[in-house]
């Protein structure tokens, strides 16, 4: 098997570091450079838990990194950044592939938006691959399902870990103020919102909240439906549609977040319909910096060079 280069672009944060770990597992892949501004020259070893490579953290100007070698460059950046450096392996002639983690080419049509049970016959090789947002993730797959008997707006309702607002301080990564406390923000408009509406062609109201655990999301889905259904056919349809998905698990109880944390894959539970059947609620489960971010993205490279989705990727023992 040929050990394919991975370079990996700003990688200070959490995802940074989960993906590091990911990858430091896979049989095919290899880590050729890390890069993060904060850290250079200080070994991963002593960032990233559980990493016990050599490699050490550097800083390379944007514009050199397609002369570095890699065969495809994980770009895990803050969004508006990835343009700058997309542009150097445009400029290059480059045929790394290219994944970029921020939403900056979610809504582009020459980037394949790489949410793999959803997407994946949509892929033809590209190489510019966009990530998924963690709650768009989440959302999306609660949602498809019932896509075509959907009778209005799906109004979402999320909750969030503190890590999934990054590293950079902010009140909403902030312990001291998160405790005891939900912290709602950006209650319309939010990126994930649109970005669902976009993937889905469907309107979706996205009501995001922090809360003060680390990891993990939550995401309780109002669908108001065309016709009337029981709830063995909704789970019917729900364990048809992701019937061979290892990294979806439907269940019938609503799922809990406090068992998600760490876990590669996404739960969807709870059903609940209305009396007269036409409003279902959907909760879906799943940990922000992996299957929201880290675990998709590999599942992506996987793709991308061939090789099974889940190479590489630690299942739960109930998911094998």
């Amino acid at each position: 098997m040929k050990t394919l280069r991975i370079g990996i672009v700003g990688a200070r944060g959490h995802v940074g570091a989960e993906l590091i770990g990911l990858l430091a597992g896979h049989p095919a892949f290899e880590l050729a450079y890390v890069t993060s501004r904060e850290l250079d020259g200080r070994a991963l070893a002593d960032h990233v838990p559980g990493y016990r490579g050599g490699l050490h953290y550097t800083s390379p100007a944007y514009e050199s990194l397609p002369e570095l070698g890699a065969d495809a460059v994980v770009l895990a950046l803050p969004n508006g950044k990835a343009g700058h450096i997309v542009q150097q392996f445009d400029d290059a002639g480059a045929d790394a592939v290219l994944l970029d983690l921020s939403a900056d080419y979610r809504f582009d049509p020459g980037w394949y938006y790489g949410l793999p049970e959803l997407t994946r016959t949509r892929y033809a090789g590209q190489r510019r691959i966009s990530n998924p947002g963690c709650y768009a993730t989440a959302m999306q797959l609660a949602i498809a399902p019932m896509l075509g008997v959907l009778d209005g707006p799906v109004q979402c309702f999320g909750v969030s870990g503190y890590s999934g607002a990054g590293t950079t301080p902010s009140e909403r990564n902030d312990p001291a103020l998160l405790h005891d406390n939900l912290m709602p923000y950006a209650l319309t408009g939010h990126l994930h919102e649109r970005e669902v509406a976009h993937a889905l062609g469907h309107p979706v109201e996205f009501m995001p909240h922090v809360a003060p655990h680390f990891r993990g999301l939550t995401v309780t889905c109002n669908l108001h439906l065309a016709i009337a259904f029981e709830r063995d056919e909704v789970l019917s349809r729900y364990r048809g549609r992701y019937a061979g998905e290892r990294l979806v698990r439907v269940q019938e109880p609503a799922p809990w977040v406090s068992r998600i944390a760490g876990a590669q894959h996404v739960e969807l539970g709870g059903f609940a319909l209305s009396a007269d059947g036409r409003r279902l609620v959907v909760v879906a489960t799943e940990d922000n910096l992996l299957k929201g971010a880290a675990t998709q993205a590999l599942q992506n490279l996987n793709l991308a060079f061939g090789f099974d989705e889940l190479t590489g990727i630690p299942l739960a023992p109930e998911a094998a």
